[in-house]
């Protein structure tokens, strides 16, 4: 069923109103958003958390994605038909944001976030049918990438990662199926870590967003 109004989202008995509906459009606003984004934290993380002003670049790249809007995506240099690759250094919000950011857009297909160490684990418990079982039409995030050891099962070693994210690139040419990313590594490390030809794919599945390397690590 269509929401009629997915720019309001009620949060115990509060309501927060992220725009305005002009025609058949939602027309969010930023700050507004940001606002509820705050408050939303606080309720699924801890009382302390908070969006720093620091990273509101970052939040206007992803909240634009996740509206959906051409226009805004076009001019941030953001494809909407790609998923996003989220980077950056240790601690600085990626996968405490890819948990927060679908809230406001609850009318939109969402993801599910599964560590990436945990599908390595899968794997040398059944072996390769969990590559299998991740290639489908499922939005699925994978976190931490990069983190993960080397896969083995009955003696036998597998880049698990590497293998489902060649599953997803053939997912997305056939049939547009999004795959979202958070990792704490870099262009070049992801190359050293799967190889040139998933790097190669990794550019046409994903938009990279990324962190200010310099940025603090928010859990200290």
């Amino acid at each position: 069923m269509k929401i009629q109004t997915p720019h309001i989202i009620t949060e115990n008995s509060t309501q927060h109103i992220l725009g305005e509906i002009k025609g058949n459009q939602v027309l969010y606003d930023f700050n507004k958003i940001l606002h509820y984004l705050n408050y939303k934290g606080k309720l699924l993380f801890e009382k302390k958390f908070k969006i720093y002003k620091d990273d509101h670049d970052i939040l206007l790249k992803l909240c634009t994605y996740y509206i959906q809007d051409a226009a805004g995506c076009n001019k941030l240099g953001i494809d909407i038909n790609k998923g996003i690759l989220l980077s950056g250094p240790v601690g600085c919000g990626k996968t405490s944001l890819m948990k927060l950011l679908p809230h406001f857009v609850p009318h939109v297909k969402q993801y599910e976030i599964i560590p990436s160490r945990n599908l390595t684990f899968q794997f040398n418990n059944v072996g390769f049918k969990i590559i299998e079982q991740y290639g489908n039409n499922n939005f699925y995030c994978f976190d931490d990438l990069g983190v993960e050891p080397t896969g083995r099962h009955f003696g036998k070693d597998c880049n698990v990662m590497g293998e489902i994210l060649l599953s997803r690139y053939d997912l997305f040419t056939k049939h547009k199926v999004k795959t979202y990313i958070t990792t704490n590594l870099n262009a070049q490390e992801l190359e050293e870590r799967y190889g040139n030809r998933v790097r190669s794919r990794m550019r046409q599945l994903f938009n990279l967003i990324a962190f200010n390397t310099e940025t603090v690590d928010k859990r200290k």
